[in-house]
């Protein structure tokens, strides 16, 4: 990784000038600062900042937080709060949106040093965590089971089975669950193991163990196979007499 790219967004010119000269002096590559909410997005934007540093008090109608706000649920990158008002109510206001760090004016530079350098850190492990359970979760269904979401692993999915507005999710071992859905959804958001044999069943082909033109046996059970499925069915399938 190259240098990390910072925006300064703060709209007293000569404070921001200083911040960015010492930003430049610790080694970052600055971005030439911005005075309002507009001028920041349109940066962010076309410069794809790591990191920005927010003063909460803009001129306009938008401040800090509402850029904050902005940053955290569009363009995730980590930013760090710069004001000179400390009083409680901002504290509040500020804590909401969830900061890397906070900086009281007038600051040292090894304090902004070390307020970037945490920031970077925690925003890159929550990304790695993030990441992490992302993959953990991404072969799981949650299913509702009383007053707890049960996980359960899609590759251990034998058949599915639709009873009107109810999934019938049947599993190795015998287990079932049942949860609200629609079959045409569930298919959609399935791996490519899961075929439709019927309007009303969905099966694991790992898990198939014979087939005929009428149904198909997976895990001991009978699956009928509907003629608008059959053909296409029986096309994947390499049999022999």
């Amino acid at each position: 990784m190259g240098q990390v790219k910072i925006l300064v967004v703060e709209d007293e010119v000569v404070i921001a000038d200083n911040i960015c000269m010492i930003l430049e002096d610790l080694g970052y590559e600055v971005l030439e600062p911005a005075i309002d909410y507009e001028e920041a997005v349109e940066t962010i934007d076309s410069q794809k900042p790591d990191l920005s540093i927010l003063d909460i008090q803009l001129a306009g109608k938008r401040d800090g937080v509402h850029l904050a706000e902005v940053i955290q649920n569009k363009y995730h990158f980590p930013f760090i709060f710069l004001t000179s008002n400390s009083d409680a109510a901002t504290i509040e206001r500020v804590k909401a949106v969830n900061p890397y760090a906070f900086l009281v004016k007038p600051f040292r530079k090894e304090d902004l040093f070390t307020s970037i350098e945490l920031a970077l850190n925690s925003f890159n492990h929550q990304r790695r965590t993030d990441a992490n359970l992302h993959r953990a979760l991404i072969d799981c269904l949650f299913i509702k089971e009383k007053n707890l979401y049960h996980k359960v692993k899609i590759n251990e999915i034998t058949f599915i089975k639709s009873d009107h507005v109810y999934l019938e999710i049947n599993m190795l071992g015998g287990k079932v669950y049942i949860m609200r859905g629609s079959i045409t959804e569930m298919i959609e958001n399935l791996p490519s193991s899961f075929y439709r044999t019927h309007r009303s069943f969905i099966v694991n082909l790992q898990y198939l163990f014979a087939i005929n033109s009428s149904y198909v046996i997976i895990d001991d059970v009978q699956v009928p196979i509907g003629k608008n499925y059959r053909e296409r069915l029986l096309s994947g399938i390499k049999m022999r007499n």
